[in-house]
């Protein structure tokens, strides 16, 4: 009896850049795009193979007005010298590593999109996967390859910026999620998950599989892998420590009607209905005072809701307060503001 068969867990179309002089793929995008589910099964019939998978496409059915649209795109040539190739990536298990570049950025996308929220898949050992390309008004181009672009250019009377040298891509080239506004679109990379009701302003920074899960001001920085939480704001220059550099492996999360204030910074997870004073960086290390006058390090307060914490002005002890009556309040969010329609 034949074991029965498993739709895949996700799937993308799009088009891929090839480099014209290395040949190599640079980037790629998915307008077609989505979960497991009746149009998956209908894609893995397309593509050849068995589990997951990334290939290039030369032909597909007819009937699909999407991808219709990307076949005849499939084969132009930009003014970089680059190809547009057609590609099909259909992912088995999102708990598995990406195997190639174009699988995990398929999964960036599914993390701007929002169908997969921060965490909800694995992204371990993509940056051995994705290429270091420089991000150009006029398309991706390898580093390389920029000096000799530009000359060509010149001489037909055109010109190149170069925005950025990174393996990533900045997310509105590919995704423009539906709800928020970005001040420095520069400043927002592919694989950033912002919910309807974000605004990121023009100094905040959100990496990837970081963002927020509901109305938030963003004026500091989410780093890689941070979750802000519904009604959450991250004053200006406020920092949330990631866990990218350093060995650090726990998951940085703020929960709900937080405020973290200018300048501020925090490398523990808070609760909901959390203050943390302008000026203050609190770090797992940070000995805390409480109200009983008991002093313990800021991480076994981690994850604990209601607290306001803050530097005496005289002894210049960092104190944790319970944020009852008065102490610590804000108006919250603005959400006329937040209204991003």
């Amino acid at each position: 009896m034949a074991a029965p068969t498993r739709s895949p867990a996700a799937f993308g179309i799009g088009l891929a850049t090839r480099d014209g002089r290395s040949g190599r793929l640079l980037d790629a995008w998915f307008p077609v795009l989505g979960l497991d589910g009746a149009r998956a099964d209908a894609f893995e019939a397309m593509v050849p193979g068995h589990g997951t998978r990334s290939v290039e496409l030369d032909i597909v059915p007819g009937g699909d007005a999407d991808l219709a649209r990307i076949m005849t795109a499939s084969g132009s040539v930009d003014e970089l010298g680059s190809t547009r190739v057609a590609v099909a990536v259909l992912i088995d298990d999102l708990s598995a590593p990406p195997q190639d570049a174009l699988e995990a950025t398929l999964r960036l996308h599914l993390l701007s999109i929002r169908l997969v929220r921060p965490h909800g898949l694995a992204l371990d050992g993509m940056f051995g996967l994705l290429p270091n390309v420089a991000w150009t008004d006029r398309g991706p181009l390898e580093v390389e390859a920029v000096d000799d672009v530009r000359l060509e250019l010149m001489g037909r009377g055109l010109g190149l910026r170069v925005r950025s040298v990174d393996r990533f891509a900045r997310m509105t080239d590919y995704v423009v999620p539906s709800g928020v506004r970005i001040g420095d679109a520069d400043r927002v990379r592919l694989g950033a998950h912002l919910a309807a009701g974000t605004t990121v302003m023009h100094e905040g920074f959100v990496n990837f599989n970081a963002g927020t899960l509901g109305a938030s001001m963003v004026e500091g920085r989410i780093s890689a892998g941070v979750v802000l939480g519904d009604g959450s704001d991250l004053g200006g220059g406020a920092s949330i420590m990631g866990t990218l550099s350093g060995g650090g492996t726990e998951v940085i999360r703020i929960g709900e009607r937080c405020l973290i204030g200018a300048n501020a910074g925090v490398g523990i997870s808070l609760g909901d209905d959390c203050v943390i004073e302008a000026g203050l960086y609190v770090t797992a290390g940070t000995k805390v005072a409480l109200p009983d006058g008991t002093v313990v390090r800021a991480r076994e307060l981690s994850g604990r809701s209601g607290l306001l914490l803050r530097r005496d002005s005289q002894s210049g002890a960092v104190v944790a307060l319970t944020r009852d009556g008065h102490a610590g309040d804000w108006g919250g969010l603005n959400a006329t503001l937040h209204a991003n329609d």
